[in-house]
């Protein structure tokens, strides 16, 4: 093979590895987006009814303490 046609085969080649490397950096990214999306509906779950929540068990602690 020449050496015009090994640098432009090398190219390919190198190209090809790249492609495949951004697309398996692409997937890690996107599980980890996944993860910390659900992560996210949690804390706004809270941040919404976790002060109900809280409310909740000190009016009860209230009351089975006595203090109501």
């Amino acid at each position: 093979m020449s050496e015009p046609e090994k640098e432009i085969v090398e190219h390919k080649v190198r190209r090809a590895v790249g492609i495949h490397a951004l697309r398996k950096i692409g997937k890690i990214v996107a599980e980890e987006q996944q993860a910390d999306e659900g992560k996210a509906k949690v804390v706004r779950w809270f941040l919404r009814y976790g002060w109900l929540v809280a409310l909740g068990a000190v009016s009860a602690w209230a009351y089975w303490t006595g203090r109501i």
